[in-house]
């Protein structure tokens, strides 16, 4: 009779256990469902509002009556905003940048793991005091330095996607080296070494032996570079003028501020439209994307 009260003890501590772990996960999924909510319904809400026939973001459903078409057949018919050569400039301009980022990424970032060269610390320290300031700072020397690089060279100048370029390239090459250069330092050396006791050069070794290795990084800032020259709007905005010359995300603005400041529904199709390429981009490559980032954040 004495160690009853002891076994009742046993039995009900499992269970409170058991009960605090459920009201955990129930907690966890609670707040997860919450801000999926908060995720997805306003895509839907767009989605919605393109195919909605009456061109209104306030409708009594989330999904229009009579769902078509419309919206998108006057975005891309329309005579004075010219929507595709718009898309093609944003796939262009982020497909150029993004690659030639990963180029010289990828070299700089070998060359910081790999060789030991006098002032090494200090310009991987500069990289990073440079990312501390955010990139509106510079808007005003950028658009002064865009002005006379065209006095000399036309296609790097103003309203050129030369300069946008060459913008974009700048700003991501110093973050995206280090994370490469971090990569690479987990990579054991022995590979390197063996690959110049058969007799190849350095840049052999980059190309078949550490490149090959640092894939889920290159996909990275592949994608992750395409995303942030494609969505850019405020650098696009300063430099670019003329109509054939804007992106895709500065253009969605002239639709806004021009006479389809009612017609919402023509915006909504604009804004779809545009995020086809980054969703179809994304979706194929998101376990490399992963892979990239927390590989590349510890060293081991």
């Amino acid at each position: 009779m004495s160690n009853s009260p002891a076994t009742s003890q046993q039995y009900k501590r499992p269970l409170s256990v058991t009960i605090r772990r459920l009201l955990s996960y129930a907690i966890r999924y609670v707040i997860a469902a919450i801000l999926i909510l908060f995720a997805v319904i306003p895509a839907l809400w767009v989605i919605s509002a393109s195919l909605n026939p009456a061109k209104s973001l306030v409708s009594g459903t989330l999904w229009p009556k009579d769902p078509g078409f419309t919206n998108y057949i006057q975005l891309l018919n329309n005579q004075f905003f010219p929507y595709q050569k718009w898309l093609l400039n944003s796939l262009k301009v982020a497909v150029i940048s993004s690659s030639i980022t990963v180029l010289i990424t990828c070299i700089t970032g070998y060359a910081l793991s790999r060789f030991r060269f006098s002032g090494r610390r200090n310009l991987m320290s500069a990289i990073l005091i440079l990312n501390v300031f955010p990139s509106i700072l510079a808007m005003v020397a950028l658009f002064a330095m865009m002005q006379q690089f065209g006095m000399y060279i036309s296609w790097l100048g103003l309203d050129t996607h030369g300069g946008l370029i060459m913008i974009y390239i700048a700003g991501a090459m110093g973050i995206n080296a280090l994370m490469v250069k971090s990569y690479i330092d987990a990579i054991p050396r022995e590979l390197d070494e063996a690959a110049w006791v058969e007799g190849a050069s350095y840049w052999q070794t980059f190309i078949y032996v550490i490149f090959p290795m640092i894939t889920p990084m290159v996909i990275t800032i592949g994608v992750l570079s395409f995303i942030s020259a494609y969505g850019d709007f405020i650098i696009a905005r300063i430099l670019l003028k003329s109509a054939d010359q804007l992106t895709v995300m500065v253009g969605l603005m002239l639709f806004r501020t021009d006479r389809f400041d009612q017609d919402f529904g023509v915006i909504t199709a604009g804004a779809v439209m545009a995020a086809l390429p980054v969703i179809l981009l994304y979706i194929p490559l998101q376990n490399y994307v992963i892979s990239g980032l927390t590989a590349g954040s510890v060293k081991e």
